[in-house]
């Protein structure tokens, strides 16, 4: 538990204009600004009922009007940060934000820094480290996937798990200081079989939490496809159908693209970054050279490769090649994209020429919208092909808790195999230890201040 003597305020609501804007209070004189900066509508107005919208005026220091506004009062430790808050609900003008977060620093309180209100509640015990990092995670989610497992964190299932097995651990270190403690017992304290099968059975839970971040990696840092093929396929012109506006300049001049673009895309709540390239062919100058030389380099990186060739013209007449030669494409992760499908097709179809490459390919048309559908579904499922994905009831550890999980694996792997050579009771205990601490560091139970200050300087302010 932590008590703060300072008060801190905030706006909590993202900058620009809005149709409401929040500024929040938190911290002993709380209740004090709520009192002075705050008149009720109500002519029998009584005073703050907790935890309950009041409407009214918003005043400055000096009792000046700023807004029309709802206020609500939330005293400790029933609130998110387990002090005192106060809030503001006012209208979504940065200006009228400004006016109010200026009055709550005329009364006394002071610039709250990033993630400061998360990491109050943190203190208090509101919230265990993974809970917090949530917050954040959620708030900064791209997609419906993305905001789900942070919300399954944020609803504590991660820390559960952590504690259960946690606890598995102490009790084995119980038995090990019995052990150590009462060498000469009658009494067997610490049987060598059942003691490797609790370690192997805690082991292998760690190891399936670790796996459950690489399985959610994708929905968390995206994935790339990149667009590649011969110069006028209609790269461009998909890329801005994708995306539903126009982002990259279409010409029926040859190299207009000559750097690669790229933007994100929602898949169904998987993050792409969709890349759109320089046409290959052999190259008239060093910045198309430069441009070709580039899209090929992000084609061996990509997770997807969509080959666009145009479905009017002859295959190969307009080339799968560029400057250092023919493609060489992998059919496991490559897409054909047959564009311009609402044209005449080419004699020589490039759908065909595709297949017989092993290529699966998708017929489209960026101008009618025409097999855009199709594409984004087999873009999705060409992504996650053979990847294991985490269930609902899996809540998938970030890239901090992964590498705790995978060190406190790593020093029970290692006690296994001491255990079985017969090592002493007192030196399996340092193992144990350290596999402890490293699964309390992810609830925050043992954390140090230069991690706390890392994790939460990564939050916005006002949250």
């Amino acid at each position: 538990m932590s008590a703060h003597s300072d008060t801190i305020a905030a706006i909590a609501t993202p900058p620009g204009f809005g149709g409401v804007g929040v500024v929040r209070v938190s911290g002993a004189d709380s209740q004090t600004l709520a009192i002075r900066l705050f008149r009720s509508a109500r002519p029998d107005f009584a005073g703050f009922r907790p935890s309950v919208l009041h409407h009214g005026t918003l005043v400055d220091a000096d009792d000046r009007p700023l807004d029309d506004v709802l206020a609500v009062f939330m005293p400790g430790p029933n609130s998110y940060t387990g002090e005192d808050t106060f809030e503001l609900h006012c209208h979504g003008s940065p200006a009228v934000l400004e006016a109010a977060l200026a009055a709550c620093f005329a009364l006394g309180a002071r610039p709250a820094r990033a993630g400061e209100f998360t990491r109050r509640a943190f203190l208090a015990g509101k919230l265990d480290l993974t809970q917090a990092q949530a917050v954040a995670e959620l708030a900064a989610s791209a997609t419906r996937q993305e905001a789900a497992l942070a919300l399954t964190r944020l609803e504590g299932l991660m820390g559960r798990r952590v504690r259960d097995l946690r606890a598995r651990l102490e009790s084995l270190r119980q038995n090990v200081c019995l052990a150590v403690d009462f060498p000469e017992d009658d009494v067997e304290c610490l049987d060598p079989e059942a003691f490797a099968a609790e370690v192997e059975s805690v082991a292998k839970r760690v190891d399936e939490l670790a796996r459950t971040h690489r399985q959610a990696k994708p929905f968390r840092e995206g994935m790339l496809a990149v667009l590649a093929g011969p110069v006028n396929a209609g790269k461009s012109s998909l890329l801005n159908a994708l995306l539903g506006r126009e982002r990259a300049i279409v010409s029926h001049q040859p190299g207009t693209t000559r750097d690669f673009l790229e933007e994100r895309l929602d898949l169904s709540g998987l993050p792409v970054r969709l890349a759109d390239t320089a046409g290959l062919r052999v190259a008239s100058d060093a910045v198309e050279r430069s441009g070709v030389a580039m899209s090929r380099k992000l084609m061996d990186e990509a997770d997807l490769v969509l080959v666009v060739a145009d479905g009017s013209l002859d295959f190969p007449d307009h080339g799968l090649s560029g400057e250092d030669g023919p493609l060489s494409l992998d059919p496991a992760r490559t897409l054909g994209v047959v564009s311009k499908a609402d044209l005449p097709r080419a004699r020589r179809d490039p759908a065909q020429a595709l297949a017989g490459l092993g290529i699966e390919t998708v017929a489209v048309s960026s101008r009618t919208g025409q097999g855009l559908d199709a594409l984004t579904e087999r873009m999705r499922a060409r992504l996650l092909a053979g990847r294991d994905l985490p269930g609902d009831d899996q809540p998938a550890p970030n890239a901090r808790e992964a590498a705790l999980l995978e060190e406190a694996g790593r020093e029970l792997d290692a006690l296994l195999q001491e255990t079985r050579s017969g090592l002493p009771p007192d030196l399996l205990g340092v193992r144990l230890e350290s596999a402890c601490q490293n699964l309390a560091a992810i609830t925050g139970e043992i954390t140090s201040q230069d991690v706390l200050d890392s994790i939460f300087s990564r939050f916005c302010i006002g949250k």
